[in-house]
């Protein structure tokens, strides 16, 4: 049997992927030469006091529940929970001190195509790069440093709703066609050729922030069967390379969002808050 290929995550962890990124690190722990979390503040993208302001210019107040609840949430509770709890269950422990109890080596990217990650990489040489809700693009470069190359988790059915927030774009096109993609990393953003891809059908009312969930808890699903072709083949597959990019679907604006909010559509509901809530807590 061939042996399991050694794995480099990159992940920016937020309300959306955590419980499922954790849940994954800690399956596949033995596979995992090291982990790289994305730090959402870091200089490079202006900080926190530029990002927002950035976000209220382009799509005003309605966005900030939103971030809130995805973001600035679950970056208090993971800090509480550091903090406050050393024993929990994976899904409950921050993704940093989970991997330090499990000996995985662990660091903050500020910036993914930068010598601190290229050292990582000479250093735990990983087979194949897997990023899981991550906010960087991988150079070509970065992506040759991994001899498999890269797989994404993206929740769309692409090429549809290509970007940062493809539930928000699915659920403001109003045919609730909501799903998840397993595609291989490219140069460009959620372009790579498509290995495995499911639609998931969502209740009514589901939320844009619900949705993602719901999705990357599913991508992980199929996460693990295309690792497992990958295993048996010892080659990623090849993928359907002959999908359309079909335009790029970034941050919402301030019209986008009045029209949802007319429509009754989500972005966030109290479910969602009761859910960054129990981040710190277990299943």
């Amino acid at each position: 049997m061939r042996a399991a290929p050694r794995l480099a995550i990159f992940a920016l962890e937020a309300l959306p992927n955590a419980r499922a990124l954790r849940r994954f690190v800690a399956d596949n722990c033995e596979k995992i030469a090291f982990v790289g979390l994305s730090r959402a503040e870091r200089p490079s993208a202006g900080g926190l006091v530029a990002q927002v302001r950035r976000h209220l210019a382009r799509s005003g107040l309605r966005i900030l529940p939103y971030l809130a609840v995805n973001f600035g949430l679950p970056d208090l509770i993971n800090g509480l929970s550091t903090t406050l709890r050393r024993n929990g269950p994976p899904e409950a422990t921050p993704l940093a001190p989970l991997c330090r109890s499990l000996g995985i080596p662990v660091m903050s990217v500020d910036d993914v195509n930068g010598p601190e990650v290229a050292d990582a990489f000479a250093t735990h040489a990983p087979d194949l790069i897997v990023s899981f809700h991550f906010d960087q693009i991988f150079s070509a470069a970065t992506l040759e440093r991994a001899p498999l190359g890269g797989l994404n988790v993206h929740p769309s059915l692409l090429p549809r709703h290509r970007g940062p927030t493809p539930t928000l774009h699915a659920l403001a096109d109003g045919d609730r066609a909501f799903g998840v993609t397993v595609h291989r990393l490219a140069a460009a953003i959620d372009a790579g050729a498509i290995l495995a891809q499911a639609a998931v059908p969502l209740p009514p009312g589901t939320s844009a922030t619900r949705a993602a969930m719901l999705l990357h808890a599913r991508g992980r699903e199929l996460l693990e069967d295309v690792l497992a072709d990958i295993t048996e083949q010892g080659a990623v597959p090849s993928g359907k390379k002959t999908v359309p990019v079909l335009p790029y679907r970034g941050f919402p604006d301030r019209d986008l969002l009045a029209r949802m909010h007319r429509a009754g559509l989500p972005l966030v509901d109290r479910g969602d808050w009761r859910a960054a809530l129990r981040l710190a807590s277990g299943p």
